[in-house]
């Protein structure tokens, strides 16, 4: 590609490409191109004069090479503009803007006095009708100034001044749909990239790919919890759909092959095969469009504070208009009064606040569902942690094996990755990955394991039954019991730890320590949100009192609650809510969404499952 570079100061250089006339398209493409070299802070490209200015950090001659290669019918480079950029928007508003300015000036210019007088009473009625519907309806509002100041002037035989008060009402009007229809479409824009990647099915193997690289008729597969990237069909599996992002209905819908499913509906159970039938941009970005503006619904109280404010000052600014025109004698002084009034911006500066808000959240990955969420946040007192995925990293690993009865720590360890690898759950992948690491071999030595949800699994090696699990499972259920010389030392095992019991022959042979490790800095992080104002801060998880405790201390929280379930979460939460609190929930899984949906906040950690 050919460029003149126009300009160049520090780390910023302006260039000028050599194409006859640049297109939207084309400059979103280099623009969006731009963005993703490694050396470039920010770039900026303009259709209109071919230009674009570009930081950067480093590699000026690099940067200014890899222009020269790059064409703008690059497919990889096209690949990475998203399906709404925002210039149409821009520009279509630029253009109606120019449109009004020019057009005023030739009405001016061309049209007879008496003709144009017409015209502004035809236009007229586009004020006087609210006007009059606040009068009708017994209220002061806005619009009801509007409508005053226009019939003033028209009744004085002002029709240029009603010209240009209606002229600079609807030069309002349309920086205001502008400007909130900017504010919507960026918070859009940049929430549509939340979901970036999807498993696909691809010659007989499950690859995860960019959104921006799949097709139709490609197959993606969802699994429980997972959000549903993309409309298609459902070629196989069964599952229940959370469709009340799309269709609003409450409750889960069930979805078989050949059932249509939508891009942003999340699945709560089972597994679906989708044959992909559109592709990222549209349907998801349109999606977004419709949740944030379902979400300025959710109003703060400072919005409708704002809003009833710029209400109330209707009255004092007709009494201020009628007072000057009192005591000046002029009408022209009395209009001006009305002229100057600020409601208007109080309606308007508000909302865009919070909308901006919203945009700055989503710079940092997160995700704002309306105003009232953040106000808040801000005068939340109790903040309820689910431990598991949130305080700590999910991803549990083996600290050690304590082995009983004079048995050998890697066949014991061998065993219990030879059980554990049928039953993918969090535990039991922690200690198949310490055998992988250990480098201990596992193979299939057992009969038919048997599997007991949330308890643990029995089975027979060498005539020899073998049972691993939770405590309950192995000592209640199963009656294993512990060598009465080892006593002591089982004991003294720590109690911060989740223990794995594995039991041959009713003898406890082994304890399988493993370890969810504390996220960095959590201590750090939780006496900065007492800092911060929160004066009650608890931590809720079903795992066992010991660890619990143990973690609780690390941390640092008020308060701990231990093997408690979902909805003694949400309990808890009511109860504080009930108390007068503002409370503040997060947490990261499927089993803590009611607790979510219950706090006056509900933060859902990014990592977690979709449906929360």
């Amino acid at each position: 590609m050919k460029f003149i570079i126009r300009h160049e100061t520090g780390k910023r250089i302006r260039i000028h490409l050599c194409v006859p006339k640049m297109t939207m398209e084309q400059a979103d493409i280099l623009e969006y191109w731009l963005a993703a070299q490694a050396n470039i802070l920010d770039a900026k490209v303009y259709e209109r004069t071919s230009d674009a200015v570009i930081r950067y950090r480093e590699g000026r001659n690099e940067i200014l090479s890899s222009l020269q290669k790059f064409r703008l019918s690059d497919e990889s480079a096209e690949a990475l503009v998203p399906s709404h950029t925002g210039r149409a928007l821009n520009a279509e508003y630029k253009e109606k803007l120019i449109l009004r300015i020019f057009g005023r000036f030739l009405k001016r210019i061309i049209l007879p006095y008496h003709i144009r007088a017409a015209l502004e009473v035809f236009r007229s009625i586009h004020f006087i009708i609210p006007a009059l519907n606040c009068l009708r309806r017994g209220k002061f509002e806005v619009p009801l100034l509007d409508g005053i100041a226009i019939t003033a002037s028209m009744l004085r035989g002002d029709f240029k001044t009603a010209g240009s008060v209606m002229f600079l009402l609807g030069i309002g009007e349309l920086l205001e749909e502008w400007t909130h229809k900017k504010s919507v479409d960026d918070l859009a824009r940049s929430l549509s990239l939340t979901v970036s990647r999807a498993w696909v099915k691809r010659d007989g193997q499950e690859l995860e790919l960019p959104l921006t690289e799949i097709r139709e008729k490609d197959q993606i597969l969802v699994r429980t919890g997972s959000m549903i990237p993309l409309d298609g069909v459902v070629l196989e599996g069964e599952g229940m759909v959370n469709q009340a992002s799309m269709t609003g209905e409450s409750i889960p819908v069930v979805k078989r092959p050949s059932s249509y499913v939508y891009a942003g509906t999340v699945l709560e159970e089972g597994e679906l095969t989708i044959e992909v039938r559109e592709k990222t941009g549209d349907t998801r970005y349109e999606q977004i469009v419709r949740m944030i503006e379902d979400s300025e619904k959710l109003k703060s109280s400072v919005e409708s504070k704002a809003s009833h404010l710029a209400d109330s000052l209707v009255p004092y600014t007709l009494g201020g208009a009628l007072l000057a025109g009192l005591i000046f004698r002029s009408v022209p002084r009395a209009m001006s009064v009305l002229m100057v009034d600020f409601s208007c911006a109080l309606n308007l500066a508000i909302p865009i606040s919070v909308l901006s808000g919203m945009r700055e959240a989503g710079d940092h990955g997160i995700t704002v569902k309306g105003g009232k969420f953040l106000e808040s946040v801000d005068t939340a007192e109790t903040l309820v942690f689910d431990k598991t995925g949130t305080l700590t990293k999910a991803v549990p690993k083996v600290v050690k094996v304590e082995c009983f009865g004079g048995h050998d720590e890697t066949e014991m360890l061998r065993i219990a990755a030879c059980l554990e690898e049928h039953f993918p759950h969090s535990l039991a992948t922690a200690v198949v990955q310490e055998a992988k690491e250990r480098g201990v071999n596992h193979d299939e030595m057992h009969s038919k394991v048997n599997y007991i949800v949330a308890h643990g699994i029995h089975s027979t090696i060498d005539d020899v039954k073998v049972v691993i699990g939770s405590w309950h499972f192995v000592f209640e259920d199963e009656g294993c019991t512990v060598p009465p010389e080892e006593q002591e030392r089982f004991d003294a095992i720590p109690g911060e730890y989740s223990q794995l019991y594995l039991a041959m022959d009713g003898v406890l042979a082994a304890v399988i320590c493993i370890e969810d490790p504390l996220r960095e800095n959590i201590a750090e992080v939780v006496e900065m949100l007492h800092e911060s104002g929160f004066s009650k801060i608890v931590m809720m998880t079903g795992d066992s009192e010991r660890t619990a405790r143990s973690i609780a201390a690390r941390a640092g929280v008020d308060a701990f609650y231990a093997e408690v379930l979902p909805e003694d979460k949400a309990r808890f939460i009511e109860a504080e809510k009930a108390e007068g609190r503002t409370v503040v929930m997060v947490g990261d899984g499927i089993n803590d969404s009611p607790a979510l949906s219950a706090a006056d906040v509900g933060i859902a950690i990014g990592e977690g499952a979709e449906i929360a």
